[in-house]
């Protein structure tokens, strides 16, 4: 499988679909569902590039909706900031209209704010499979962080039905996530 390629067509696909704004409005009310029972106060998201879904106006959603309980919560969102010498990332908080500056890839990013821990993090795939496994652009960020971030958070893929792939299979060092979301609802775990 030549994955470079692969994700070349991924995203070009991904991209001209021309149905993503109504297939984002679905993923987005799969997502505030899926959230309505979890936990966590600290989710970590990211910035869509190239056609990505935009997981942050459901985020600012759940955040909202933790000030309305009968026992409010604060709730935090961070993005990603790299660590270009240990090709890591760190979640740095983010709230809509927080300073933005952008990183060493052109990706905006929060600028002076705050380090959070998430223990969810919900993460971009170009295409997924069985298994909870994904297609990423081939960095290895999400990996390599996953594997050093102690306890690690419960990942959650976000993708288009565009991106699955029936026969991808995952490489030794691939991580799988533990819940895969689409805009038809949730596609791992089955």
């Amino acid at each position: 499988m030549d994955k470079a390629a692969l994700r070349r067509t991924l995203v070009a696909q991904r991209l001209d679909m021309p149905d993503r704004l109504r297939r984002a409005d679905l993923l987005q009310r799969v997502m505030r569902i899926w959230l309505v029972d979890r936990p966590d106060t600290v989710i970590g998201a990211y910035w869509p590039i190239k056609g990505e879904f935009d997981p942050l106006p459901a985020l600012h959603r759940w955040k909202e909706d933790g000030e309305l309980l009968d026992e409010p919560q604060r709730r935090r969102i961070g993005l990603p900031v790299v660590n270009k010498q240990h090709r890591t990332l760190t979640f740095h908080a983010w709230y809509p209209g927080c300073e933005m500056e952008e990183d060493a890839y052109g990706i905006p990013k929060p600028k002076d704010t705050e380090v959070i821990v998430p223990t969810l993090l919900f993460v971009p795939c170009v295409g997924y499979g069985p298994g909870g496994y994904r297609l990423g652009y081939g960095g290895g960020f999400y990996d390599r962080t996953l594997a050093t971030l102690q306890p690690r958070p419960f990942t959650v893929g976000l993708g288009f039905t565009q991106g699955y792939l029936d026969d991808f299979e995952p490489e030794a060092h691939d991580m799988p996530l533990d819940a895969i979301l689409n805009d038809n609802g949730v596609v791992w775990p089955v």
